[in-house]
């Protein structure tokens, strides 16, 4: 299977086809309102505002798996987003990415890139310490770890990259526009 042959559910209960996006590059992301990395949303929508018109599509899919971040409806999430970040790109409504209910799009993901790590840093130290509470094995998974993982699909609808959330946006970013 390809990503094109996936689909994600809008607000309204549409189903969205990423057929739709084909030839674009698309940064798939799990959001969050109320964590430390929300602020994401910033860099994320200035990115697509920058590259939009040259082929970047951003696909924004809200989650509350972890540590119920993401309270709310799909309206008030989207509301959010808007006032606080001025945020354009299309939003799903609000998903599970990991476990029996997560959307098939992220299974998919997490077959083609697993988990790597945090990287370094004091922010990655602290995931890793977190995460290592509830599960010792967490490494070894590729689940998703937190909000604001983000994946990069080329225009031939390849993954081609996973940035976890402690990721430097100035790199997504880099890297984003090197496939434009």
């Amino acid at each position: 299977m390809s990503i094109y042959d996936y689909s994600v559910p809008a607000p309204n209960g549409e189903e969205i086809s990423l057929r739709n996006f084909e030839g674009k590059v698309i940064l798939i992301v799990n959001t969050a309102t109320g964590c430390g990395f929300t602020p994401h949303y910033k860099p994320i929508e200035q990115m697509y505002e920058d590259l939009h018109d040259k082929g970047l599509e951003v696909i924004d899919i809200p989650c509350n798996q972890f540590a119920g971040q993401t309270p709310g409806t799909d309206e008030e999430i989207h509301e959010f987003c808007t006032l606080k970040y001025k945020t354009q790109f299309p939003q799903m409504k609000k998903s599970d990415v990991n476990g029996e209910n997560a959307l098939p799009l992220y299974k998919f993901l997490k077959e083609q890139i697993g988990f790597e790590g945090f990287g370094k840093g004091p922010t990655a130290l602290i995931m890793s310490k977190m995460l290592k509470k509830s599960d010792k094995d967490y490494a070894s998974k590729p689940d998703i770890k937190w909000n604001f993982t983000k994946f990069v699909v080329d225009r031939k609808g390849n993954v081609v990259k996973r940035f976890e959330p402690t990721a430097d946006m100035k790199e997504v970013r880099a890297f984003v526009e090197s496939l434009i």
